[in-house]
């Protein structure tokens, strides 16, 4: 399979007065091209601190990441934003939509602000709404729509421009059990229907089971994977991470 992201080494320190925090440490992960892992760990395991240097939100002490052949460590502040808006589509626990505009125009914004042409972007952006199952909220704003579908409208945003790799922080954190398990099914859809590569950081079993490979996280190391042929529930996740990380 072909090697779409490629971590290497990944360090990240913070400075808390006079003490430094080890947030990742020497962390390495792969991630093939139409694969979907998910990144399990506690509260401050550094799993959200590797999901933003994977996206290039942040810049690690040292190490390396590697999306389509391109180090985005070596990359200035300016071009690494500019690859992260053309090649990676990141979805937030917070849905992240402007009130005013609806939901067409939520999903359109990225491209608009690159000023693509409105004639092309909104046909693009109202089949992304579909396909996500809400062609019937193309003008709804969002206080008119649930959780839910504010994540979903959120989901589509972040395949506009077509990403080499959708990165998901903690995607269903704002949301309850019912809106979660839409979520964690679309994201799993996009990998099985469309050959998505998609990176989800959760604390939560039942949304992990969809993922093709899990990846435990424990004080900023990796302490093993849990895999399983033939799928996995969410039972089975709970039982291999309280091995993992006991």
């Amino acid at each position: 399979m072909t090697t779409v992201l490629a971590a290497t080494n990944l360090c990240k320190q913070f400075r808390m007065g006079e003490s430094v925090v080890q947030a990742l440490d020497h962390v390495s992960l792969t991630v093939a091209r139409g694969e979907f892992v998910a990144i399990m760990g506690a509260s401050g395991s550094g799993k959200s601190t590797l999901l933003h240097l994977i996206g290039g939100l942040d810049f690690p002490s040292s190490g390396s990441v590697v999306v389509e052949g391109e180090d985005i460590t070596r990359l200035g502040d300016r071009q690494r934003t500019l690859f992260r808006r053309h090649r990676l589509g990141i979805i937030f626990q917070s849905f992240n939509l402007l009130p005013a505009l609806t939901a067409v125009e939520n999903v359109a914004l990225p491209l608009m602000v690159d000023g693509a042409n409105s004639r092309e972007t909104f046909p693009r952006a109202e089949k992304l709404l579909h396909d996500v199952d809400l062609g019937h909220r193309l003008n709804h704003r969002p206080q008119a729509m649930s959780g839910g579908e504010q994540q979903r409208v959120a989901v589509a945003r972040a395949l506009l421009n077509d990403p080499a790799v959708v990165l998901a922080d903690e995607p269903t954190g704002n949301l309850d059990s019912d809106h979660a398990e839409t979520i964690w099914r679309l994201l799993r859809r996009l990998v099985d229907d469309e050959q998505r590569t998609v990176v989800a950081v959760t604390h939560e079993p039942v949304g992990a089971r969809y993922a093709d490979r899990i990846v435990v996280l424990k004080d900023g190391r990796i302490v093993g994977e849990i895999t399983e042929s033939g799928g996995l529930d969410a039972a089975l996740v709970a039982a291999r991470y309280a091995e993992l990380v006991g």
